[in-house]
């Protein structure tokens, strides 16, 4: 897999050739200061109810370095999954700035959104949203038909995907004829088709047993640790989270240690 943006053109889901350095050219560098991939400043989000206003996320200031893969954790309605949606651009924040990918997402129209959606952002969820009557290949494919990527790439970049999550021998299984395990890792695979620059995951083991649930987290983890993937994850699960290299809580809006 890339673990930088492709073009339209490229398949993005492939291993790089790399060059051994003799010992004798090497040379040792200061460490490199940490790129914040996602950066949000006092941000707001509130919602109207007739008169009501409710305030989800309160004066939220988030930092999330390149290649982290972080656990999000907090009480039901704490705004974990509002979160996630202005990072990944399905919402704006009421106030505040927010950055993510580079891209000043305040500022983007709802095209604008959209594209860096499919540029950037690669979504998995607790319900696992498969169509039903299309195979795992068909359910992986579906998000670069809005690409102007031809059907013959459409199919070898939604088969690295698969591979890359294991289910190569699973590519014409239906949704029905695989276990819920099976169902979450296509859905993974349907995120990664674009190899896209941080990874959003809503619950995604919540609706699995142990086992299961541990082969996705640990799938997760090779998506961060050799694809260089940014994750941000919300969970409840004690276990998932200790997956990730950090764990923020949220709570009525706002983030504690």
């Amino acid at each position: 897999m890339s673990t930088t943006q492709s073009s339209d053109t490229e398949a993005p889901i492939e291993e790089t050739a790399q060059v051994e350095v003799p010992a004798q050219y090497r040379r040792s560098a200061a460490p490199a200061a940490l790129k914040m991939i996602i950066e949000l400043k006092n941000v707001t989000k509130t919602f109207t109810r007739g008169s009501e206003t409710l305030t989800v996320l309160d004066g939220l200031t988030l930092d999330v370095p390149e290649g982290s893969f972080e656990a999000l954790m907090g009480p039901s309605g704490s705004g974990k999954s509002t979160l996630l949606n202005l990072i990944a651009g399905l919402d704006r924040p009421t106030s505040g700035a927010a950055q993510v990918a580079g891209a000043d997402l305040m500022k983007m129209s709802d095209g604008d959104l959209a594209t860096f959606r499919s540029r950037h952002i690669g979504f998995i969820f607790q319900a696992y949203n498969l169509m039903p009557v299309l195979t795992a290949l068909e359910n992986v494919e579906l998000p670069l038909l809005l690409t102007k990527v031809s059907s013959s790439e459409r199919r070898k970049r939604a088969q690295t995907a698969l591979r890359v999550v294991g289910l190569e021998d699973r590519m014409g299984h239906y949704p029905r004829q695989l276990s819920g395990g099976q169902e979450q890792r296509v859905a993974i695979a349907r995120a990664i088709v674009n190899d896209p620059t941080i990874i959003v995951a809503d619950e995604p083991t919540g609706d699995l047993d142990r086992k299961a649930a541990d082969d996705i987290l640990t799938l997760l983890t090779k998506l961060n640790t050799e694809f260089k993937k940014t994750i941000l994850m919300v969970t409840h699960d004690p276990a998932a989270a200790e997956r990730a290299t950090m764990t923020r809580h949220l709570d009525k809006g706002k983030l504690g240690a």
